[in-house]
């Protein structure tokens, strides 16, 4: 086998992976044009990366604003026992819940 394949053969499998990770069900004939669309993605991450920011100050918003604060104070009567009670599991203080992400059967 090539290393041209191998590589083909690595990047499906890597393409495969990110589906099964986002829950995307692909069929092989997808695949391709996937990998495509992640290699668009890869290389526009790379131009960025190329970009020139060692002298630029970080921001928090792109105009020149501050950020109008309020005073942190309470506004509200603590009332999580009041809601624990209609809760229909409870323990130590915490909202027990059905576990929600498994690994997807093969």
């Amino acid at each position: 086998m090539s290393t041209s394949n191998q590589t083909e053969e690595k990047i499906e499998d890597i393409v495969a992976k990110i589906a099964e990770l986002s829950r995307l069900s692909i069929n092989s004939e997808e695949i391709p044009a996937y990998q495509q669309q992640l290699g668009h993605i890869i290389q526009f991450v790379k131009q960025l990366d190329d970009v020139g920011t060692e002298n630029v100050e970080p921001m928090a918003h792109p105009q020149d604003q501050s950020q109008r604060l309020r005073a942190d104070s309470v506004t509200e009567s603590d009332q999580h026992k009041y809601f624990q009670e209609n809760a229909p599991l409870v323990e130590a203080g915490l909202y027990l819940v059905p576990k929600v992400i498994e690994k997807a059967e093969e």
